[in-house]
Formats: structure tokens, sequence, C-alpha cells
């Protein structure tokens, strides 16, 4: 029988690279893995494992491609907590991905839209047999019909997929909308494990998650302090801290929010602010915001909301 206890799954270094072009020095990641092996943290997404040859690098660090030596030199060796590695449908040569037993990497994620689900699943199948655990990372699920949802999970249900996972992209769902889709995944896809990974738009991130695990989801991706592409993810520490489990400890991530994510703060910005609350309310993805937030009128909220206002006008 499988360990059904909720699991956190950090990703501060594969979704807050999304932030930093995955500048984090390598001492950061050692004393990351180190300490939250010593919270009792169950998994850290070390990365993206996409393939360089089929995506422009763009000055990024190692952990937008994650070569496995290199990991092995920042991890050389394994303790209690796994780690695991995010690829997306059509960004990956299946050459690229070494066996497991080959590899410091226990569990790869695939991310994929709806409309590439049946490709995301083959990507999945290959790391299976290569004796991954995996999962389904099915993105932009707002955006969804139904129907379409539905059809793709009972096709994830008869694969070897082991994890399907609810993902907030846009940062716009609410309990309700979580709840709703957890009982569409739980009745199309019985018998997989469930994941969820939210965004903190509307500051419902951390909410959505625990709801997320009361209604029976394994797996709870986090950030430390949230960091995360836009308004960031539900917060790591916030997880240790009130999950109710004598197998967590609080104070080696603080030790990490002390020594590593204050400093970083004052660098790179990341988490709730109103444009990217906007984008959350209109169910748009944060890409505008993150340009505006990035450009000299960043606080012109009123002209960033009218934008949005004026193409939807013309659109009707």
């Amino acid at each position: 029988m499988n360990d059904v206890r909720p699991k956190i799954v950090d990703c501060t270094i594969r979704d807050g690279g999304l932030v930093n072009n995955w500048d984090f020095s390598e001492e950061f990641v050692k004393d990351l893995y180190e300490n939250l092996n010593r919270a009792g943290v169950e998994y850290m997404e070390i990365g993206y494992k996409n393939s360089p040859e089929l995506i422009e690098s763009n000055g990024a660090g190692p952990w937008r491609f994650c070569d496995d030596q290199f990991l092995k030199k920042i991890i050389p060796e394994k303790k209690q907590t796994k780690i695991s590695a995010l690829v997306d449908v059509g960004r990956v040569k299946e050459e690229d991905i070494l066996p497991r037993e080959e590899s410091v990497v226990d569990l790869i994620r695939v991310a994929c839209y709806m409309k590439d689900i049946e490709k995301g699943i083959a990507l999945a199948e290959v790391f299976h047999e290569r004796g991954y655990e995996t999962s389904l990372n099915i993105m932009a699920v707002s955006n969804a019909l139904q129907y379409q949802l539905e059809e793709g999970l009972q096709k994830v249900n008869d694969s070897h997929v082991d994890i399907v996972y609810v993902v907030d992209s846009f940062g716009s769902l609410f309990n309700r909308d979580i709840e709703f889709l957890i009982d569409v995944f739980k009745k199309h896809a019985p018998n997989k494990q469930l994941g969820i990974h939210t965004h903190n738009n509307l500051q419902l991130a951390f909410a959505n998650t625990l709801l997320g695990k009361e209604k029976g989801v394994t797996y709870l991706d986090a950030s430390l302090m949230g960091m995360g592409r836009a308004a960031g993810n539900c917060p790591t520490e916030l997880l240790v801290g009130t999950l109710d489990n004598p197998h967590y400890h609080l104070e080696p991530v603080l030790q990490l929010l002390e020594k590593h994510m204050i400093p970083m703060r004052e660098k790179v910005e990341w988490g709730y602010t109103i444009p990217y609350a906007i984008a959350g309310m209109l169910n748009e993805h944060p890409r505008t915001a993150m340009q505006l937030r990035a450009s000299d009128q960043k606080d012109d909220y009123v002209q960033f909301y009218k934008g949005f206002m004026t193409v939807e006008k013309h659109s009707q």
C-alpha cells in the first residue's frame, strides 16, 4: 500500500529560478538540501531537467538543465529527502535522462497543458521504465474544459504515472474551485495519488494547499518564503510549521530564511503585488504583470487594469 501521509515538495530552486534566472549559488543549494533534510521535508525539486539543445539558456544558472554529473557533485550523499526535477513536454530529449540508478534524481515531474496530455503521459512512461517516480502536472487547469479534463484524467488513470497534479498556474482559483477540481481528479483518476501546486496571486496559496491536504491530496508543493514565478507559491515554512506532524522541524527552515532568503529578497522581487492580483482576478497568465513589474511603470495599476478591460471589450 502507498504511503498516503502528506508530503512536502519544496520547489524553491525550480520555481524560484523563474524569478532570478536560476542564479542560485552551489552553497545555497547544498544548504537547502541539508536543512530541508533536517526539517523532515520529503522532496526537494532541484530544478528543470530540460535539454539545452531544445531551449535557449539566456544565461540561466545550471539548475535550468541539471546535468547529472554536476548534481552528483552538489549532492554527493543522498539522505532522507528525495530529489525531484521537472521537465516540459517538447523541451527534453529522452536520451538525456539517465536510468534512475545512475542519477541523484528520484522523481521526474512532467509539465504539460491539456492539449498535450497524451504527449505528457508518453514521456512519463519513458521515465517510469527507467525507474523513476513520475508525476503529470496539468498546467493552467483553470482554463481547461471539464469534458477534456475528465477524458485526460481517464487516460492518466490507465497509465503508469504515479501522481497527477492540480496546478493553479494563474493563481486564480478559490477554495470552491480547488474542492471541485480535486473531486474531478479523484473520480476520473481514482488509481493515482494527487498533488497540488498553487500560486499566491489572490493570497490563497496556503489556504488552497491546506484544503488540498484536507481533501486527501498527498503531495503539497511549496517554496521558501513562497519564492516562485510572479506572486509565488505556498510558503514551505508555513507547511512545516503548521502541519500536524512531529516528523517536521521548523528551526532548520528558519535558518535558511535568515541566512539566504532575506538577502535574496533584497535583490529580486516575488510575491503578492497588485498587478499579480489583477492577473489572478482575471484568470490571466502573469507574464504581462511580470513585464510591468520590470518596467519604469511598475506601479501603474490603473492603466494595467484598463489594458485588460480594453482587450476584453474588443474580444466580445
